[in-house]
């Protein structure tokens, strides 16, 4: 478990930190005044200053008790990652690449919540009228693990000989 947090985990969850607060530095709150998107790719792809205090796609923004239930989610959702994963859940390596992935993304959201009491979302793709909802790079780390979750759901555990302990990480 620690070769997963110390080469995945961590790394992302510093990537994720340094590129909030860089937007943090260099764009104004959205009550402090109005800062226009940095286009990067035009008519696709924005930098832009979002403070979400809901879930996914902003479900529940705005909702008073937001970051108090959305922490506690996050909470319980981690020691969870890490009871399945000491009782060995994550038997592939794609698994625990995904619990890896979860818990970057998870403590990077979570930080921001303690921390300014909002997500820091700044990822704006669009295209003609559709637009997808802004996002950071802890969303797309959980985004990421829940594919390869679904991925690892159709693989077999090794078989077990009870006589042997398991294989550490």
């Amino acid at each position: 478990m620690i070769r997963y947090l110390l080469t995945l985990t961590l790394p992302l969850y510093l990537l994720d930190q340094i590129t909030k607060w860089m937007i943090l530095a260099n764009f104004p709150s959205p009550d402090e005044g109005y800062r226009p998107p940095i286009s990067i790719i035009p008519g696709f792809f924005n930098i832009v200053r979002v403070h979400n205090t809901g879930m996914a796609f902003g479900r529940f923004n705005n909702f008073e008790y937001s970051n108090v239930i959305f922490g506690a989610i996050a909470a319980v959702a981690l020691v969870a990652i890490i009871t399945l994963w000491r009782k060995g859940a994550f038997f592939s390596k794609i698994s625990k690449v995904a619990a890896a992935l979860l818990m970057s993304g998870i403590l990077g959201n979570v930080t921001d919540r303690v921390l300014h009491g909002y997500v820091v979302d700044f990822l704006d793709f669009y295209r003609g009228g559709y637009h997808f909802p802004s996002f950071n790079v802890a969303d797309s780390c959980i985004t990421v693990a829940a594919v390869f979750l679904f991925v690892s759901a159709f693989q077999k555990p090794p078989e077990t000989n009870s006589e042997s302990p398991p294989a550490p990480d």
